[in-house]
């Protein structure tokens, strides 16, 4: 019996090759997950392994730059996309320094993965207080909501930590964003205060696992010159 045709795909193996690195490419550069690529995109890549590392290095660099990774939470892999935007149109970015007055009220974050089905917590933190020097409170909780389903954004989730806003009096704080993947719908334990919040604590405390995002923005007092 002869042979089974090879798949289409082979017979033009260096333009494939090419399309698909333009495609890996993309897919870094949105910082989307390697593995959500096809299989027989994968088995294609002879740098398979380098692609992963430099795409992993892309993600979580900021994180470590600015010691989010190491002071706040241990390392993870980024696997969904979410997007925190301050009005009017302000999106946070990592390391991007915002002023106290364009954050008072509530960002609206947006989770891109996931299903409806899938359920969502996010944390909001600053590290460095009473000041990054000596953050003798680390950390001060800003927000909690619990209960975001996939795909949406915090609206539809339950807070059980209303918003408060960043006021930082002692140098330069870091606000950090973190959305943990849930394995149900969620019964939080809540802490009894803001301050001397753990982030790692709570999510083994509520069996939240590793992070799946994170991102985080700088601010400092804002004196009246700077508000002008």
């Amino acid at each position: 019996m002869p042979s089974p045709p090879a798949p289409a795909f082979l017979s033009t193996t260096g333009y494939v090759l090419k399309q698909y690195y333009c495609l890996i490419l993309r897919a870094i550069n949105t910082l989307h997950p390697l593995l959500s690529l096809p299989l027989h995109l994968l088995l294609l890549l002879p740098h398979y392994h380098t692609l992963v590392a430099k795409m992993y290095s892309r993600m979580v660099e900021p994180l470590v730059i600015g010691r989010v990774i190491g002071e706040v939470l241990d390392s993870f892999y980024p696997s969904v996309k979410m997007c925190v935007t301050y009005n009017p149109n302000k999106l946070v970015l990592n390391g991007l320094e915002l002023s106290p007055s364009a954050v008072s009220s509530k960002p609206r974050v947006e989770i891109q993965g996931g299903e409806m089905r899938t359920f969502f917590t996010l944390v909001m933190t600053d590290p460095d207080v009473p000041g990054p020097s000596n953050p003798y409170l680390r950390e001060h909780l800003h927000w909690v909501v619990t209960d975001i389903p996939g795909t949406t954004d915090a609206s539809f989730g339950t807070e059980v930590i209303s918003y408060e806003s960043p006021l930082p009096n002692i140098g330069i704080h870091r606000y950090v964003f973190v959305l943990f993947k849930q394995k149900g719908r969620s019964v939080v334990n809540l802490p009894t205060t803001r301050d001397y919040f753990n982030t790692r604590n709570f999510a083994e405390e509520n069996e939240l696992n590793l992070p799946v995002t994170a991102v985080y923005f700088n601010a400092q007092r804002e004196t009246a010159a700077r508000r002008r």
